[in-house]
């Protein structure tokens, strides 16, 4: 009886033993998890605070790049312009060309001055002036007198300057690699035959080199070419509206120049007309009485 109490007491704290180690295991169990959880969470917080700090970033950068419009390649444009101007006084007229040209940082390039057949004076110059000063000097020039004609031109060239920028850069890498290939010949015969192709090269270099210095002489200063005629009589007369004085004198300049045309006619036929005066003067006093009294004596020896 005694042994059987004893064995039962014996399970009985064995029991109690294991809801013990369960009820720890469990709370060890809940303990963790509550860990991990918080560890997870917190790293999740971590992560989408490094997306949206990467997301802000990028949303940033992108409306830099927005903002920020791609630079576009610089235009050359050679501009030319034709003028024609009538004024009072070519001299004067000239000079007030040359000093707004030279005021815009231009110069001035062939000139040529001549008179025509009524004595008025004619002058022709070539003016070289910045680009951005061209439209300037154009309008200062069309006020200098009557503009009678005006011829201006625009053309782009970017495509060719950047092609011939693009060759010379070649160009000049390939003179360079002939010049290395050169230094590391060691026979004459190659020497000889890099040498000429080094001298067809620099040919073509220095071509191009003159090609761009051409573009960008005439890209960076427009060409203006003023014709300047000097007023006169008769231009100013064709300008204004005849008056009656206006038509009685070309009435009478009409009249006089036309009896000077009938005179200049009569002096012409006058050495004709008086041989032909003097000729029938001899016929009617000379040869007629001659014939007409030759055939009256043949008429009364008939008799």
């Amino acid at each position: 009886m005694r042994a059987s109490s004893k064995s039962a007491q014996h399970r009985t704290i064995q029991v109690f033993a294991g809801l013990l180690l369960a009820i720890a295991l469990a709370l060890t169990g809940c303990t963790n998890a509550g860990d991990d959880s918080s560890d997870s969470g917190a790293g999740g917080s971590d992560k989408a605070a490094g997306l949206q700090a990467e997301g802000n970033g990028k949303g940033a950068a992108g409306s830099k790049a927005d903002r920020e419009q791609p630079k576009l390649t610089d235009t050359h444009i050679i501009r030319t312009a034709k003028l024609t101007v009538r004024v009072d006084d070519v001299p004067e007229a000239l000079d007030e060309a040359r000093e707004a040209a030279e005021d815009a940082g231009g110069i001035v390039g062939n000139e040529s001055t001549s008179r025509d057949g009524e004595g008025r004076e004619r002058s022709r110059v070539v003016l070289r002036v910045p680009q951005d000063k061209y439209e300037d000097v154009l309008t200062a020039l069309e006020g200098t007198g009557k503009l009678l004609g005006k011829d201006a031109k625009a053309q782009d060239v970017t495509d060719q300057v950047v092609d011939v920028e693009s060759r010379v850069k070649s160009q000049r890498a390939s003179v360079a690699r002939v010049r290395e290939l050169m230094d590391r010949a060691t026979k004459l015969s190659d020497v000889v035959t890099l040498e000429g192709e080094l001298s067809t090269r620099q040919a073509d270099l220095e071509a191009l080199l003159a090609q761009q210095a051409s573009l960008k002489d005439r890209t960076s200063l427009a060409t203006i070419t003023l014709s300047l005629t000097e007023n006169g009589a008769t231009a100013d007369a064709q300008d204004d509206d005849p008056s009656f004085g206006d038509a009685l004198g070309g009435g009478w300049d009409a009249f006089v120049t036309a009896l000077r045309w009938v005179a200049i006619v009569l002096a012409a036929v006058l050495p004709f007309a008086a041989v032909v005066a003097l000729l029938a003067l001899l016929w009617l006093r000379v040869v007629r009485p001659r014939w007409m009294r030759r055939a009256a004596g043949d008429g009364q020896g008939e008799d």
